[in-house]
C-alpha cells in the first residue's frame, strides 16, 4: 500500500469513528475492493489518463450507487486530487485498519480443494494461537498446490504446500548432485 492510500484510509476511519458508521465503511470497502479486483473495464476507467474526471467520478457514484456520503466524499476527494487510480488500495488499507481497530485481522488460505468447517475451525484455533487475535478466514482454491495449504495472516506466511516440498526436494537433490561432481 501507498503512503497516501494510508492517510485516506485512516482519515475515513476516521470520520466514519465520529458518525458511527465504520462498520457500514467498512462493509463498502469490501464491496469496492472486490468489484475493482474483478472487473477489469472498472480498473481500466479508474487508471486511464484518457477519461476525464468528471466521467470517472459520476461512473463511480453510479456503480456505487448504495454507498454512503462518506464514501461518496471519498470518491469525489480521491477524484480532484487526482489520486482515483488508488482506490483500491485506499478501500484495502481501510479494510485493514479498520480490522486491526477491531482486533481482527483476515488470514488467507490457499488450498488444493475447498476446506470443510472443521478445517476451518482449526486453521482459525491455530491463528488465533499464533497471534493472538481473532481472525476471519478469506479461502482460495488452486490446485497448482496439489496438496497441503500456503497460510497468510499479515507478514507471516506458512508454506505446507505439496508443490513447495516437491520444488525443495527437486532443489536438494540438484544442490547435491552438483556438489557431488565437484
Amino acid at each position: 500500500m501507498s503512503r497516501a492510500a494510508v492517510r485516506y484510509a485512516k482519515a475515513m476511519l476516521s470520520l466514519a469513528k465520529e458518525q458511527n458508521a465504520a462498520d457500514a465503511v467498512f462493509a463498502e470497502m469490501q464491496q469496492i475492493n472486490a468489484t475493482i479486483a474483478e472487473s477489469g473495464d472498472l480498473r481500466g476507467l479508474i487508471s486511464s489518463p484518457l477519461i476525464t474526471d468528471s466521467i470517472k467520478k459520476s461512473s463511480l457514484e453510479a456503480v456505487f450507487a448504495a454507498a454512503g456520503s462518506i464514501t461518496k466524499g471519498l470518491f469525489r476527494t480521491l477524484v480532484s486530487n487526482k489520486r482515483v487510480s488508488k482506490l483500491q488500495d485506499v478501500a484495502l488499507s481501510y479494510i485493514s485498519l479498520y480490522e486491526q481497530d477491531k482486533g481482527t485481522q483476515v488470514a488467507k488460505v490457499t488450498t488444493a480443494v475447498p476446506l470443510n468447517d472443521t478445517l476451518e475451525s482449526a486453521i482459525l484455533t491455530k491463528v488465533k494461537e499464533l497471534t493472538g487475535k481473532d481472525a476471519t478466514l478469506e479461502v482460495t482454491v488452486d490446485e497448482s498446490i496439489l496438496g497441503g495449504f500456503v497460510l497468510r495472516v499479515g507478514d507471516l506466511q506458512y508454506n505446507a504446500s505439496i508443490a513447495s516440498q516437491l520444488a525443495s526436494l527437486k532443489q536438494s537433490f540438484y544442490d547435491n548432485s552438483f556438489v557431488s561432481k565437484l
